[in-house]
Formats: C-alpha cells, sequence, structure tokens
C-alpha cells in the first residue's frame, strides 16, 4: 500500500467509526453552549461554524446557546460603565443591561449566524427581547450571598421558565438556531435580565428534550482533584458529580452544574470538552474517545473512568 493509500485508508476509517454514532443521533437534538477561548479566537471560531454546518448535514439537530463575557466587558468599557462582579456574577445595572442586551443579541449572535451562513442559509439567531412572542426565557431576579451578606445584582436573573416554539420552528424548518442567554423578567416584561448561558444551555436541552447538552471550556475537562492533572475524569455518574460538586473549583461549578440538571431533567448526557481544540465537538459525538468529561445517568458504568495522561495527551493532538 502507497502512502496516497495509507492515508485514503485512514480516513476512511475515521468515517466508518462515526457509523453508530450517526445512527445514535439521527434527527436528535444537540443543544451547544458556545463559549470560552472558542468565542474570541477567529480559526476557532471557525472551526465551530463548521462542525455545527457538519451535524447537519448529516442528520442532527444543533442548537447553539452563547453568552458573550468577553464582548460585554470590552462594550461596557467603551460605554465609560465599569464592570463590577460579586460571588463570580456581573452587577448587571439598568445602564448596563442595554448594553448587555445589544452586545449579545446585536453583536455576538449576529457574528455566529454570520459565520454558520457562509456555507448557505442555514442559522438564525433567537433571543427574548420582550415582546409576547419572543420569551424564550423568562426569568426572576437574583441576588448574591457573600460572607453571610446578600447582595443585590441588577438585572440578574435565573431562568424560571422556557418556551422553546420557537427554536423548534427553526429545527422544523430545518435550520440551526443560535440562542442568546437574555430573559425576560417575569414579573416586567419590559425589563430583561442577563442570566447564565451555562444554565440557559441546561434549560433549554431540558425544554427540547435534547440528547446531548455539549459545554465549549478552557480546559481539557473535569479534574476530580484539582490541580493534580492526572486526576481528569471521562465519565461520571449524576451520583458521584453531586457527591463531587461543593469540593469543585469555583469556575467549574456552574458548568458541571448546569450539566448535572440536565442529565436529572431527562437530558441523556452532558459533556464539557475543550473548546481551544479544533473540532472537538466532532471528536465527541462521532468517536469512542470523545472529548472531555460526560456526566451520565445513574446506572451506567462511570466510577471516576479516569483517563491515562497518554490518553490525556491524545486528546489533546
Amino acid at each position: 500500500m502507497d502512502t496516497e493509500q495509507a492515508i485514503a485508508a485512514v480516513k476512511a476509517a475515521t468515517l466508518i467509526e462515526s457509523l453508530p454514532w450517526l445512527k445514535n443521533y439521527a434527527d436528535k437534538v444537540v443543544v451547544v453552549k458556545f463559549g470560552g477561548n472558542a468565542m474570541i479566537n477567529d480559526d476557532l471560531k471557525r472551526a465551530f461554524a463548521e462542525d455545527m454546518v457538519y451535524l447537519l448535514r448529516v442528520g442532527l439537530h444543533p442548537v447553539v446557546v452563547h453568552g458573550g463575557g468577553p464582548q460585554i466587558s470590552a462594550a461596557l468599557k467603551a460605554a465609560g460603565i465599569e464592570s463590577e462582579f460579586r460571588g463570580g456574577y456581573r452587577v448587571t445595572t439598568t445602564e448596563a443591561i442595554s448594553v448587555v442586551r445589544d452586545v449579545l443579541a446585536g453583536e455576538v449572535n449576529a457574528e455566529i449566524v454570520d459565520l454558520i451562513n457562509q456555507h448557505g442559509d442555514l442559522a438564525r439567531g433567537v433571543f427574548s427581547d420582550g415582546t409576547d412572542e419572543a420569551k424564550l426565557f423568562e426569568g426572576h431576579r437574583r441576588g448574591v450571598e457573600i460572607d453571610g451578606e446578600t447582595f443585590d445584582l441588577g438585572h440578574v436573573g435565573d431562568i424560571t421558565a422556557v418556551d422553546p416554539s420557537r427554536v423548534l420552528a427553526e429545527i422544523e424548518a430545518g435550520r440551526i438556531p443560535v440562542v442568546s442567554s437574555i430573559a425576560v423578567n417575569e414579573l416586567d416584561a419590559d425589563a430583561a435580565l442577563n442570566v447564565n448561558a451555562d444554565a440557559a444551555a441546561a434549560a433549554l436541552a431540558i425544554a427540547l428534550d435534547a440528547s446531548k447538552l455539549v459545554m465549549l471550556t478552557d480546559v481539557p475537562g473535569l479534574y476530580a482533584d484539582w490541580p493534580d492533572r492526572s486526576s481528569l475524569v471521562a465519565l461520571i455518574s449524576v451520583d458521584e458529580l453531586t457527591e463531587l460538586l461543593p469540593r469543585l473549583e469555583s469556575g467549574m461549578i456552574p458548568k458541571m452544574t448546569a450539566c448535572l440538571d440536565a442529565v436529572v431533567a431527562g437530558v441523556g448526557g452532558a459533556t464539557i470538552i475543550d473548546g481551544r481544540i479544533p473540532h472537538s465537538i466532532l471528536l465527541e459525538i462521532f468517536t469512542q474517545r470523545g472529548a472531555g468529561t460526560e456526566v451520565v445517568p445513574n446506572g451506567k458504568p462511570s466510577t471516576y473512568v479516569r483517563l491515562s495522561p497518554d490518553e490525556q495527551k491524545k486528546g489533546q493532538s
């Protein structure tokens, strides 16, 4: 076998490896939370758009949910509005929420839609804008408790209801919905709320009865004993994650909580993957090895299935 034939054989083997996963996810909804480095690196953004188009073309129904922390911070700075964080949440004043809404719906959402639509008329932006027909997410305002004292966060909220009808309409039309993490205040339809994008992705995955939730991050996955890099977990059950959750690094807790909530509510599986790896979504969905840490329902084999250092290197190559 010459070199060209050997290369072709490897490609064929890779395609065949995806066959059982293509069967498993055919005509199923997969919700992808877009964030981290993949959102600000141009090459990774293009690769992400290609992944979404690929999923659509092979018979899946991808749904994108995004935040936009770096873009919001830059826009607030340009507007002369100081960014303040309490307990990991951005304090969002009435002045700031207008900027947040404009950035998420007007800037970030539009860019993702445009990147996907370079491959055809395939994506539409979907977000709550306060009109009766656009209440995708509803929520209520929340505060945060720090050292026993409760602080007001302004226009920051938790999701209390999801109306997926507009997302379902785009799916039925054969398009990719691109969803911004903005909610409408359930007590005041004219007041927008800035909601956590991880929580929004989980809530939407539940409402859509999705087969899978994938969360892009800037780490290879969940470490059971951070900073011990040998403790990277491949599979973890609901009960195991519930027990581990309070001991996790603070930045990982919202992501793993979202994964946990989704799986408990019936989503088939929820995975956090390293969005710094080009096409990591395809690796996760269509290969045996996957790419990251998957939360699975109780009863499936898990018990902290850990990756060896060599396996970790392969997943990042």
